[in-house]
């Protein structure tokens, strides 16, 4: 299997040069993907990614005890769930323990979707609970979208998430719990702002991945719009502190002009002072920009080389300075949505990745999707993910073995 992982590595880096070294530790008794050379007289592939694709297909599912992981179990047990469906968790360490939340009801977009969240006493995940809806004030309830856990530095725990028909017209919501996600206070809309869209001027917090709070207390919202193509833009607040009286600026939209129609970004740091961000697209790949200025301007938006089929990701810069992906490495067909594969790739510059790991390589139609990543202060790298809409996934790695 060593012999294996090198040949796919070779392959891996003549199509995309980005690519340093396959490395999954694969169980012996595991099958083997066939060794064997490329032909001589192969034509030359104008689709890297294609041939990266089938490659990571090969490569069996990672398991407990292999190549750092520590820990794979859902939330809640399938038999019995709370809801038919869920979707798009989140997951924070706070001074109590972890907490992780999702949205979840019959369907995406039913009005009756809720914002679902669940703390773990150190032994176990506690059983799951309804704590905000779509009906808080509105004249109709309203589906719940996206929820995105945040914890400040010296304030309370913060919850955003959506609340609207669809991503086009949603608004942004907040709540936050002096406890550690035991009690909530009462939601309220983030505002609007004149820097948005005619369409849509909401401000939205954290459209999916979470906010990054820099050394001057600032807090950064990764977010994006819908209703004017995919745009990226940023929400800025000095004064969180100051929870519902908080004010926001916006900066961007991103993208004017450009390629890349991009969503959903995750923010990472870099030594040299640098912010990232890395992003979901319609054109088949990740997308990505970087910022010299703390968040106040960006340059333009670049494609990495590694698939994505048009879903979410989720990144986090861990201590030791190295970058860390969850994300579909894969493509969408008009036969499967792409999301039928479940990856983590790491980066010691942002630029090049290195394929690691599959988490999930299933059949199934819904897929595994939507991942969200922490390090927690003990050093271990949290994972949740959509685990075939019917539950959420809690996978525990120690990024020392990665």
């Amino acid at each position: 299997m060593r012999h294996t992982m090198k040949y796919l590595c070779l392959l891996t880096r003549c199509m995309m040069g980005v690519f340093c070294m396959l490395s999954l530790a694969a169980n012996p008794t595991t099958a083997q993907v066939p060794q064997s050379s490329p032909s001589p007289n192969a034509e030359p592939t104008d689709d890297p990614l294609a041939e990266s694709i089938e490659a990571m297909q090969k490569l069996p599912v990672v398991q407990v005890g292999q190549q750092g992981i520590l820990s794979a179990e859902f939330i809640y047990a399938l038999e019995g769930r709370p809801t038919p469906e869920c979707h798009a968790s989140t997951i924070v360490d706070t001074s109590d323990g972890l907490v992780a939340a999702w949205f979840g009801g019959l369907h995406e977009n039913h009005p009756e979707v809720g914002i679902w969240v669940a703390r773990h006493d150190g032994a176990q995940w506690r059983a799951p609970v309804e704590v905000v809806d779509g009906s808080e004030g509105e004249q109709q309830e309203y589906a719940c979208w996206n929820p995105v856990l945040f914890q400040p530095r010296g304030g309370p725990l913060w919850l955003f998430y959506k609340v609207g028909v669809s991503p086009r017209m949603w608004w942004g919501m907040a709540t936050t719990s002096p406890d550690n996600g035991r009690t909530w206070s009462k939601p309220w809309r983030l505002g609007t702002s004149s820097q948005l869209f005619a369409q849509n001027r909401n401000l939205l917090g954290p459209v999916k991945n979470r906010p990054l709070q820099l050394a001057d207390g600032s807090v950064i919202c990764p977010s994006s719009s819908e209703n004017e193509g995919w745009r990226i833009h940023f929400e800025i607040s000095t004064d969180i502190e100051r929870l519902s009286d908080a004010t926001w600026q916006v900066v961007g939209p991103l993208q004017a002009g450009e390629q890349l129609d991009a969503i959903q970004p995750s923010l990472l740091t870099h030594s040299d002072g640098r912010l990232q961000i890395v992003c979901r697209t319609r054109q088949g790949v990740l997308g990505t920009s970087w910022s010299s200025d703390a968040g106040k301007s960006w340059g333009p938006m670049q494609s990495l080389a590694l698939p994505n089929p048009n879903s979410g990701t989720d990144a986090v810069t861990l201590t030791d300075g190295r970058q860390l992906l969850v994300y579909n490495h894969s493509r969408r067909t008009p036969q499967a949505n792409g999301r039928q594969i479940l990856n983590v790739a790491i980066s010691s510059d942002g630029e090049q990745w290195e394929p690691l790991m599959s988490l999930e390589n299933e059949g199934d139609a819904a897929g595994y999707s939507y991942p969200a990543v922490i390090q927690a202060a003990d050093g271990r790298v949290h994972i949740t993910y959509t685990w075939r809409r019917q539950a959420i996934k809690h996978v525990v790695l120690d990024p020392k073995h990665l």
